[in-house]
């Protein structure tokens, strides 16, 4: 459970992310910085605060229990939007000029061109997303009822609760320890465009 959510997550923020962050860092059009802005206040806004609205939005399209309640509420991130768009401004823009010369659309450089230099931020927010989806632990707890799709820190937490007397010390170690491997194995995979990403977000070229 805690994989399907983890990764359906990851993809879900780094496609809407990297859409709203491109318009916002290689665009002109009207309300742009306050649309900026808004993406900075809801850096601001702490999850808890949302949670009754989503509780009663997904209690009225009846997906509480689902893992559409898990995935679609971190589906896309203002931290996101603002770590690729500090990534993109560092993008030389000659290369965005010379493909428009050529014929190129905007989805185009940003599929053809873009992308495939946003690597090192790409990954950066893929890791951080898939250690919060894999770690999250409240709204998980409070939209997951059945024991079959409880993701990883809830089904713990539940273990604990209900074996109380009887626990298992070395079974609850041995699944906490198995817990952790996916988080460590997904870092060291990406280490090297973590560390790059995290090394030039945010500079200008």
């Amino acid at each position: 459970n805690s994989a399907i959510v983890a990764i359906a997550t990851v993809i879900l923020t780094l496609l809407v992310d990297l859409l709203a962050a491109y318009p916002l860092a290689r665009m002109e059009f009207r309300g742009k910085k306050g649309i900026f802005l808004l993406v900075l206040v809801g850096l601001m806004v702490p999850t808890e605060v949302t949670f009754v609205t989503l509780f009663l939005m997904f209690h009225s399209v009846g997906w509480l229990g689902t893992y559409q309640a898990l995935i679609l509420p971190a589906a896309a991130s203002p931290f996101g939007v603002f770590l690729l768009r500090q990534f993109f401004l560092a993008i030389p823009r000659d290369l965005e000029d010379a493909a428009r010369i050529d014929g190129c659309s905007r989805l185009r450089i940003l599929f053809t061109i873009i992308l495939p230099l946003s690597k090192p931020g790409l990954a950066t927010l893929a890791i951080f997303t898939f250690l919060l989806s894999w770690n999250n632990f409240l709204w998980p707890l409070i939209v997951m009822t059945d024991p079959e799709k409880m993701t990883v820190p809830v089904i713990l937490t539940y273990y604990v609760a209900s074996f109380r007397e009887s626990m298992e010390w070395g079974t609850l170690m041995a699944a906490a320890v198995a817990a952790s491997v996916p988080p460590v194995v997904i870092f060291l995979l990406f280490q090297r465009h973590f560390v790059r990403g995290i090394a030039t977000t945010g500079l200008k070229g």
